[in-house]
């Protein structure tokens, strides 16, 4: 039989953290970019807005592009210039 101080042990334990999922596929996507790439926080929201405003197969394949051709911890500099390039060329 348990302790009366077990109890109260086990009620004082913070419920398990919740993740919500996001509530759109470019949401998911933007959060699957900044981690891949290890996107800077000041960067993050320029992430989301990309995501949001271009083409999914574009934002992908600038992504894929990226993975190719970019190396070391300036990958998201790259990604941003392959996202970039659309804007000129519109």
């Amino acid at each position: 039989m348990q302790q009366i101080s077990d109890i109260f042990k086990d009620k004082k334990k913070s419920p398990p953290e919740i993740i919500k999922a996001p509530a759109y596929q470019w949401q998911d996507m933007a959060l699957r970019i900044i981690k891949e790439l290890a996107i800077p926080q000041s960067k993050k929201n320029s992430v989301f807005k990309v995501c949001k405003d271009y083409d999914k197969n574009y934002v992908e394949k600038c992504l894929d592009d990226t993975k190719e051709l970019a190396q070391g911890s300036g990958q998201w500099r790259y990604f941003f210039k392959l996202v970039a390039e659309k804007k000129k060329s519109s």
